[in-house]
């Protein structure tokens, strides 16, 4: 699609995006408070100037307009507290398999070639129709860029969010260690000639990276009244170099920006850390001064007992991605074992690549159910409120923000309006649970974020759907003929990285976190 085209688009969404004079939404119900599952209502809310200013019946307030929201449930906008953004265009196309085999098609490590602004920009105006019509109201994505990062690309995302009407936090994912470096066993299985593209540095050093996110910092953190924000991200401890992860940590704490860290995901990265750094990659960033209230750690599946304890002396939060952890056979994350040790822990999506969609309710659902076949004791298992929470209360510890994820005068007006008599509903049990247990987002009829009315009658109301959609399979049409380069160059390395894979699993770690443990 033309430049003609986006630059209308821009225009005309950035001007329904400007605060509407007060706003009274009439009549909804809500849930009584934190823990119970009666509804009160019907209530009135009023919104003024991007906040919740008061909650109540028969509110008035002269020049306000009214919005009728008769017979529906209002709740805090859905906070998904991890995504990728850039493999939007993935969905369904890459092979099952672990991550370490998984990632030579998401990021494959001797594919050359910059992606364009266009194509970052559709993926994630995808991400962020998507979450929007489900009721998710904020997203923090983690933005991986091959071979790396460019302000064209940045802006183009960072655009998009704004323009749809999302509340978004953006970090760039982007590794500083070569191939080789990143892996165990793998130097020593390549033959000459892959060993020395593989150990090749990635274009941009540690040290221009950090001008770079001082660059991104300056440009995007909290514009749009807070509602577009930055963070950073190492992707994972052992992809960088102590010195750029120690700066990236510096960095975190003189700007007050979350530090999003890939750790333990795999058994594969447990014996790195045994073989690389003689010690758990929790205990390496720990022992860096790494391990800090900022951190959200993504993923902590193969962690044990003194991990989780440095975890929870740390302030840090861990961010749960049940559907990705079982697509790639990642393992189970020890939920109970987090909660106990009072871990703050939030919920995500991960990337379309390895969850399919970027659907919050579907990865509840899932995030409760799995644990049901992870531990004997059924009192221990998570509850339909634990998994809000981790949706609301985790939300907010990952993005700092204490004013979203909460219905309640003062909070930001991220607000999901829900069908009651949507089938998830119908009849009317238990609302807690039937909102984990039942719910898809197929309910969801209209949604505000920062008092905006983003989604109207279940249609994205910022933006022109019909333009959107257009501009995005645009860009497919660029991006598709990637997905074949892609597949040649994993096939070329994939022995290589099944081997290493292979060895791996004879390493005596003392755990699993899979529900067997791969008997042969």
């Amino acid at each position: 699609m033309g430049s003609l085209v986006n630059t209308k688009l821009k225009d005309e969404s950035l001007q329904k995006l400007q605060h509407d004079p007060d706003t009274i939404v009439k009549n909804c119900f809500y849930l009584k408070d934190e823990h119970q599952s009666e509804l009160k209502g019907p209530i009135d809310i009023l919104i003024r100037d991007g906040i919740i200013c008061e909650m109540g019946t028969f509110i008035e307030a002269n020049g306000s307009k009214t919005f009728d929201a008769s017979g529906l449930l209002a709740i805090p906008g859905l906070i998904n507290s991890h995504l990728h953004s850039p493999a939007a265009f993935l969905k369904g196309a890459l092979v099952d398999a672990p991550l370490e085999i998984f990632m030579l098609r998401e990021t494959p490590p001797t594919l050359k070639g910059f992606e364009s602004p266009a194509i970052c920009r559709a993926r994630a105006l995808l991400s962020a129709v998507e979450m929007l019509k489900r009721g998710i109201t904020a997203v923090h994505d983690d933005a991986f860029f091959n071979p790396s990062p460019s302000m064209d690309c940045i802006n183009a995302i960072m655009g998009a969010y704004a323009e749809v009407g999302i509340r978004a936090t953006v970090a760039i994912d982007q590794p500083e260690l070569s191939e080789v470096e990143k892996y165990p066993f793998l130097g020593e299985l390549l033959s000459k000639k892959l060993y020395t593209i593989l150990s090749q540095k990635p274009y941009m050093t540690g040290e221009n990276l950090l001008k770079f996110y001082e660059k991104f910092i300056t440009t995007w953190h909290g514009k749009y009244r807070g509602r577009i924000n930055c963070a950073v991200s190492c992707s994972a401890p052992q992809r960088v170099s102590p010195d750029y992860l120690m700066a990236l940590t510096s960095l975190s704490k003189e700007k007050d920006l979350p530090f999003n860290v890939h750790v333990l995901e795999t058994r594969l990265q447990r014996v790195l850390g045994k073989k690389k750094f003689d010690k758990s990659l929790i205990q390496y960033l720990d022992d860096l001064g790494c391990l800090d209230e900022r951190k959200q750690l993504i993923h902590t599946i193969w962690i044990d007992e003194d991990d989780i304890t440095r975890i929870s002396d740390s302030g840090a939060v861990v961010a749960y991605n049940p559907i990705s952890n079982l697509k790639i056979g990642s393992g189970v994350m020890p939920f109970h074992a987090l909660k106990n040790a009072k871990v703050p822990i939030c919920l995500g999506t991960d990337e379309a690549a390895c969850d399919d969609t970027a659907n919050l309710w579907g990865a509840m659902k899932t995030g409760a159910n799995i644990q049901r076949i992870s531990m004997r004791e059924w009192s221990n298992w998570p509850s339909a409120d634990e998994l809000l929470g981790c949706v609301w209360n985790g939300g907010r510890k990952s993005f700092r923000n204490d004013s979203i994820g909460q219905l309640m005068p003062g909070a930001k007006a991220d607000i999901a309006f829900l069908n009651l008599n949507a089938l998830s509903f119908v009849p009317l049990n238990d609302i807690r649970r039937q909102l984990v247990f039942c719910e898809d987002g197929s309910s969801v009829k209209h949604v505000f974020v920062d008092g905006n009315l983003v989604v109207r009658d279940g249609k994205i109301s910022s933006i022109d759907e019909a333009e959107v959609f257009n501009e995005i399979n645009e860009a497919f049409k660029e991006f598709q003929p990637r997905l074949l380069e892609i597949e040649t160059h994993a096939k070329k390395l994939e022995p290589y990285y099944r081997k290493m894979y292979e060895i791996s699993l004879k390493e005596e770690i003392g755990m699993t976190r899979w529900l067997n443990n791969f008997p042969d």
